[in-house]
């Protein structure tokens, strides 16, 4: 049984969609940001830099935090979307998320959409970061049909969440037709469509 440390962020989805499409049983253990859960000394044992996601492997009694190296554990475990042939690519498309997508992403909510007017150089900063993000990915999407090459992979599963805000970030991504076809297809992924939704809240994907 793996246990999901979770809060209903980008960086949650991501583990939440990998469960799915990976079909472990599992379950969800909420962090609640806004109370500061990520800051109580138990939580801090799994999570040194009090961030979800975090995993705990109850059958191998082990616990894993940052998304990445959650997204290899599970991969490795599975032996799904981390094709032993094609790592060295999957792994820089998905270092390319963790280290520069969501967190220059995660700026340009924080600035444009959650605190508009507090700083007119971050915000004209991050957006120009995000419409530049945009462009590089849809570049990439140009020459491959997945990040990582051909296949589906953990590179997909990082990035995804992250687009899938595309609405708060304004940059408008029906400008960028091949980013917008990878995630269409990764839209309609049942495993996509139930992990986004993990709380069984009623969340939708946001269309294009």
């Amino acid at each position: 049984m793996i246990e999901l440390f979770y809060a209903n962020t980008p960086n949650g989805k991501k583990i939440s969609i990998m469960l799915e499409e990976i079909k472990f049983d599992y379950k969800i253990t909420e962090i609640d940001l806004s109370k500061g859960d990520q800051f109580n000394a138990n939580f801090r044992k799994i999570s040194p830099f009090s961030k979800i996601p975090v995993i705990t492997d109850h059958k191998n009694n082990i616990s894993i935090f940052e998304s990445g190296a959650i997204l290899i554990y599970l991969a490795e475990k599975s032996g799904k979307f981390y094709d032993e042939n094609n790592r060295t690519l999957i792994n820089q498309w998905l270092i390319g998320q963790v280290a520069y997508v969501g967190p220059l992403l995660g700026q340009h909510h924080q600035f444009h959409h959650y605190n508009p007017g507090k700083s007119k150089f971050g915000e004209d900063r991050y957006f120009k970061i995000a419409k530049i993000i945009y462009k590089d990915l849809d570049e990439r999407l140009e020459k491959s049909k997945f990040l990582a090459g051909n296949e589906y992979s953990i590179a997909d599963i990082a990035t995804f969440p992250w687009i899938a805000r595309h609405p708060i970030h304004d940059i408008g991504i029906k400008k960028f037709i091949n980013l917008c076809r990878w995630y269409k297809d990764i839209s309609k992924r049942k495993a996509v469509i139930k992990g986004f939704d993990v709380l069984n809240k009623g969340e939708k994907i946001p269309k294009v």
